[in-house]
C-alpha cells in the first residue's frame, strides 16, 4: 500500500520510519503547504516526491492511503476528502475536535468503502492485547476501578498548535485521549456519567482532572497535564487483581515493555512482551481484519472527551448517550 503523508510536523517523522519499515508499505509523496517545506523533508527521509498542498496529495494515482499528522482541527476536512477520493485513512489523535466531526469522518469512509484507524499506537502493542486478554479472561475478578495519569511538562515548540484553541489544543484532547481511551477500551465500553475539572491556560486546558461512572458500578479516575512530570501509567484493579503498567502510552526507551499482575494475597507477577506498536498498527490498517472494533473504540473515547469538556466549562456532572450496539 503506498502512502502520502499529509503534514511535516514532528509527529510525522516517527511515523514516516515506521512506514517505510512496514512490510507491503511504501512512503510515496509528503505534502506541506510549501513547496520548499516539503522538499526538505522528503530529502531527509527519502520519499521520492514532495507535494506543495494537501489537496494535490490527495490527487495523486500513487497514493493508496494516506497519514493525515495535522493540528485536530484540520481532520475532519482532510479524511473526508481523502475518502471522497477513496484513499484509506490513518489520521493522528485525537480524530477530531468533537464527536460531531468523528462521525462525519466515519461516515465519509464508510460511504466511500474505505478503511480509516486512528494513529493510537499503544492500543495495538502485543502487551496490550495480553493484558486485555487477562482481563477479559476474569483475572481481576470483579472489576472495580480503573486509574490513568499522562502528563509531560511543557513538551512544546515553537508554534505549537497545542497551544491554540482555534487549532484543537489543549491536554484533554491530547493527553485525555490516552488517559480517557485507556479507561473506554480495558473497562470495554463508554461511560455513562462524567465529571471534570480543568486548569487554563490562554483558553486551552493545562491540567485536566475527572471521575467517570461506567455500568456495572466500575469507576475510573484519570488526570492529564501539561504542568506535570512524565507520567503514562494506568492500574485497573478488581476484587481479586489489579493489572499496572507504568508506560502504556509507549514503552519507556531503555526498558523491556511490561506490566505487572498484583494478586490480592500479596504476589506480584511481572510479564514482558515485545513488539512494535506503530508497525503493528500500520498492519492492522492495511490487512483484512475488520476495524469496527478499533474504529468504535475511537468514536466512544472522541465523545467521552466532549463530556468531560462540558463538564468542566460547567462545573456539574454531564450524562453521555448510550453508545449504539455492536453490529
Amino acid at each position: 500500500m503506498r502512502f502520502g503523508v499529509i503534514g511535516t510536523g514532528r509527529i510525522t517523522r516517527r511515523l514516516v520510519a515506521d512506514l517505510q519499515s512496514t512490510d507491503g508499505v511504501t512512503v510515496s509523496a509528503i505534502a506541506s503547504r510549501t513547496a520548499e517545506r516539503a522538499r526538505w523533508f522528503a530529502s531527509q527521509y527519502g520519499i521520492a516526491a514532495s507535494v506543495e498542498g494537501y489537496q494535490a496529495l490527495i490527487d495523486r494515482e500513487d497514493v493508496d492511503a494516506v497519514y493525515i499528522a495535522l493540528p485536530p482541527s484540520m481532520h475532519t476536512q482532510w479524511c473526508v476528502k481523502a475518502a471522497e477520493a477513496g484513499k484509506h485513512v490513518l489520521c493522528e489523535k485525537p480524530l477530531a475536535t468533537s464527536l460531531e466531526q468523528g462521525d462525519q469522518m466515519a461516515r465519509a469512509c464508510d460511504q466511500a468503502s474505505v478503511r480509516w484507524l486512528d494513529a493510537t499506537g499503544w492500543l495495538h502493542h502485543g502487551r496490550t492485547i495480553k493484558m486485555l486478554d487477562l482481563v477479559n479472561a476474569g483475572l481481576l475478578g470483579t472489576p472495580t476501578h480503573f486509574t490513568a495519569s499522562v502528563s509531560f511538562y511543557r513538551p512544546f515548540q515553537s508554534d505549537e498548535h497545542r497551544l491554540d484553541a482555534s487549532l484543537g489544543g489543549g491536554c484533554l484532547l491530547d493527553l485525555g485521549w490516552y488517559a480517557a481511551g485507556a479507561a473506554c477500551r480495558f473497562v470495554g465500553e463508554a461511560p455513562q456519567r462524567v465529571f471534570a475539572d480543568w486548569q487554563l491556560e490562554n483558553g486551552v486546558p493545562i491540567r485536566t482532572t475527572a471521575i467517570l461512572w461506567f455500568n456495572n458500578n466500575v469507576t475510573a479516575s484519570v488526570s492529564c497535564g501539561y504542568d506535570t512530570a512524565t507520567r503514562k501509567w494506568f492500574e485497573f484493579a478488581g476484587s481479586e487483581a489489579s493489572i499496572i503498567c507504568d508506560d502504556f502510552t509507549r514503552p519507556w526507551a531503555d526498558r523491556p515493555p511490561r506490566f505487572w499482575v498484583h494478586q490480592a494475597h500479596g504476589e506480584v507477577q511481572s510479564h514482558e512482551v515485545a513488539d512494535r506498536q506503530e508497525q503493528r498498527m500500520i498492519r492492522t490498517l492495511v490487512g483484512e481484519e475488520s476495524l469496527a472494533d478499533y474504529n468504535r473504540h475511537a468514536l466512544a473515547t472522541q465523545g467521552t472527551l466532549d463530556a468531560l469538556a462540558a463538564s468542566a466549562a460547567s462545573g456539574r456532572p454531564v450524562s453521555l448517550a448510550p453508545s449504539p450496539s455492536p453490529e
